[in-house]
């Protein structure tokens, strides 16, 4: 066993087909590599961890850790591991929907097996990974721990395997905003799910579009197509206050895009707070974009669709 080991993971973005998901439809997430997380592993006399959350004995962790602690405690013993601290550094806000959790997961598990020279199959990560997403979030779908550790779009169908496909834009750059709000996923569901009850038809309606529209911005993004990929976040926003997860930081946010010239603007996640997402044709207008955003959100990313990250 090494002294040392070495893990990193990304952050990621839900693109299309938030809330839909739950009903059957499909949904596509990106990689968010201007977010990451990374873990480093040294030698030391007990189990301890060194992060934002947590400085001590791995066993005196909180309980919103105790996922991690599991996972550890599993990995140790399959791998034989002696003690180690483990320190995190992350540059991913928690729950605002960028996978902090599963990112998490995926660095720990990446340095562990780094220190024990394991080369990790990626079957063999999302299995550890999954341990501690379940402790998590009861019944993890498994988006998370793919995206924040792959590198190209995960497109998704509840029950089915997750599929990757390659991100084929040639241009194009998506900035983030954050409302510095949490995001209210829990909430939202319920009240969507009441929505079914009360005006089924038109709720129907709305999640089958979504469902529509995220098949769409995959063709799109095989096609190169931004226009189109952006014509099909702005109907998707357009549904997602419809179905009342949307609320007015991020209405406004939007907004403020689509004026400084956004092809497409949306919320991204569970909606009621968290991130928004806004899709810019070049450098130019996306240094626009996030500068009038910046003005009004808690941080604000780029992302380069075809290289590059930067945060503002």
């Amino acid at each position: 066993m090494n002294a040392t080991g070495f893990g990193a993971a990304n952050g990621k973005i839900i693109l299309m087909g938030e809330h839909a998901v739950v009903y059957g439809e499909p949904a596509i997430a990106l990689p968010f590599s201007a977010v990451q997380l990374s873990a480093e592993v040294t030698a030391s006399q007990a189990w301890q961890i060194d992060s934002v959350y947590h400085q001590g004995l791995l066993a005196d962790a909180p309980h919103h850790l105790e996922n991690i602690k599991q996972l550890v405690q599993e990995l140790a013993a399959a791998w034989h591991l002696t003690p180690l601290t483990i320190k995190i550094t992350s540059t991913i806000p928690p729950e605002r929907g960028m996978g902090s959790s599963a990112a998490t997961a995926v660095a720990v598990t990446r340095a562990l097996a780094d220190a024990v020279g394991h080369a990790l199959t990626t079957t063999e990560l999302q299995k550890w990974v999954a341990i501690a997403e379940k402790i998590a979030h009861g019944n993890p779908s498994g988006i998370d721990a793919a995206a924040t550790s792959g590198l190209n779009p995960i497109y998704f169908i509840k029950g089915e395997p997750l599929t990757a496909f390659p991100m084929n834009l040639s241009h194009g750059i998506l900035v983030v905003a954050d409302t510095g709000i949490k995001g209210q996923t829990r909430g939202a569901v319920k009240d969507v799910a009441h929505l079914f009850e009360t005006t089924k038809k038109a709720t129907a309606q709305a999640i089958t579009t979504l469902g529509h529209l995220a098949k769409a911005s995959r063709e799109a993004i095989l096609a190169d197509d931004l226009d189109a990929l952006g014509a099909t976040m702005d109907q998707a926003q357009t549904l997602l206050k419809q179905l009342t997860v949307s609320n007015q930081s991020l209405d406004e946010l939007v907004a403020t895009a689509k004026v400084q010239g956004a092809l497409g603007a949306k919320l991204t996640g569970g909606g009621r707070g968290g991130c928004m997402i806004a899709l810019a044709p070049d450098q130019q207008t996306a240094d626009k974009i996030q500068q009038a955003l910046a003005t009004k959100a808690a941080a604000t990313w780029q992302f380069n669709l075809g290289g590059d990250t930067h945060e503002g």
